[in-house]
């Protein structure tokens, strides 16, 4: 076992870059003081800040003084949620989709409890909500639609332009939890007509600790309720002291993200080709999950018939993957999100997530593909379900005993 793996988990995050971490060095130590105080040091940490807005605005489309930083996407999100319901009137009914991230589900859950309805919209099996459930489900009394920008498991790109164009004439807000996407594929407030987005820097190669909502061109700061108490920082809505190094590191990294998007976006998507076409071609019994056609470059997620996720991962130490979404991965259940698409059982515990990365190259993605392929053979050489499907025998036939 090397003692550096092969990272393929970029969906879960991301190492900093050596460019950013350069921009950001100088205000740990030397430029140290608070954003928030009243001296030529402190105007200093401000005009950084200030700059990182500018930056982050820019990769988004977005007006820079909208932009609220926070802890990450999800503090963005209960912000967004939770804070737009407390300034709400009569309107309370919330609508997402059953493949969002616990981020946004587990918050439609709390406010359920305090009496929110909610409506969860099933997604069809590449992984995309229909447009004619969202417009059936909205009602007189829906404040509120948060549906991501892709899929962290699978990659799936929902058609956000379109949902921001429904909203839109349906009088709702639309939230976009976009954490996977920025970074990766172009991302338009405006041309999406979004009205909240959440992000979060570590995801697109910046510090960990920081992440920002955005607010869109028709919802004002006064429209949110702060869930923090306190000074009354980012228009009163994220009270704290700013983290002013990561704040800089995220605009860094922002930046750097759309200088190199139009390079980097098509050379990922060719490296995850590259390992799913050998995968498919060298193992048999694999499902690929998502929407071929609109997902992000840089994801592939697939599922080994008759083998578990965990054990796959075990098998390939120099490795680093996963089998869903990192803030689960520690639960051995089955993804939330491959059950809202219909994978069937003899596949659904058997799901590998691979994420290439910015410094991932053709040989590592080899390697990989090698590694996979001998973990996978090992595996079904154990496993009684391979062989009794290669003995012909229907599983779906079987009556299991119940203990």
């Amino acid at each position: 076992m090397s003692s550096v793996p092969i990272y393929l988990d970029h969906n879960a995050t991301t190492p900093l870059d050596q460019r950013v971490w350069e921009q950001m060095v100088p205000f740990f130590c030397g430029q140290f003081a608070n954003a928030a105080s009243p001296h030529a040091a402190g105007r200093m940490a401000r005009k950084a800040v200030e700059q990182a807005r500018h930056q982050v605005a820019q990769l988004i489309d977005a007006a820079a003084e909208k932009i609220i930083f926070t802890s990450g996407a999800t503090e963005a999100n209960n912000l967004a949620i939770k804070g737009l319901v407390d300034r709400a009137g009569g309107k309370k009914h919330l609508i997402a989709q059953s493949t969002e991230h616990k981020a946004v589900l587990d918050v439609f859950k709390a406010l359920e409890r305090q009496g929110c309805p909610t409506t969860i919209l099933p997604v069809d099996p590449q992984g995309q909500v229909r447009l004619e459930d969202l417009a059936a489900a909205i009602r007189p009394d829906t404040l509120l639609v948060s549906i991501m920008f892709a899929n962290n498991e699978i990659g799936t790109i929902q058609p956000v332009e379109k949902i921001g164009e429904l909203c839109r004439a349906a009088g709702v807000w639309f939230h976009c939890d976009a954490t996977q996407a920025v970074g990766y594929v172009p991302v338009s407030l405006r041309r999406h007509h979004i009205d909240l987005l959440s992000c979060s820097a570590h995801k697109f190669y910046g510090p960990k600790g920081v992440g920002a909502l955005a607010l869109g061109e028709r919802i004002r700061p006064a429209q949110l309720r702060g869930q923090m108490d306190g000074g009354g920082h980012e228009r009163g809505l994220r009270s704290g002291t700013l983290n002013v190094p990561g704040i800089v590191g995220m605009g860094a990294a922002a930046q750097l993200a759309g200088e190199l998007l139009a390079e980097q976006s098509p050379r990922l998507a060719s490296l995850r080709d590259r390992l799913e076409a050998a995968i498919l071609s060298q193992i048999p019994q694999v499902r690929r999950n998502g929407c071929p056609e609109h997902r992000l470059p840089q994801t592939s997620n697939l599922a080994f018939c008759a083998v578990e996720g965990e054990s796959i991962l075990l098998a390939m130490p120099d490795v680093a993957i996963s089998t869903g979404s990192a803030c689960t991965s520690e639960r051995l259940e089955a993804s939330h999100v491959l059950r809202a698409i219909g994978l069937e059982d003899l596949y659904l515990h058997g799901a590998v997530r691979y994420g290439v990365g910015r410094h991932t190259t053709e040989a590592q993605v080899d390697q990989v593909v090698a590694q996979t392929a001998a973990a996978i053979a090992r595996l079904r050489e154990l496993s009684p379900l391979w062989e009794m499907l290669a003995e012909g025998v229907d599983l779906a036939s079987i009556q299991w005993r119940e203990e």
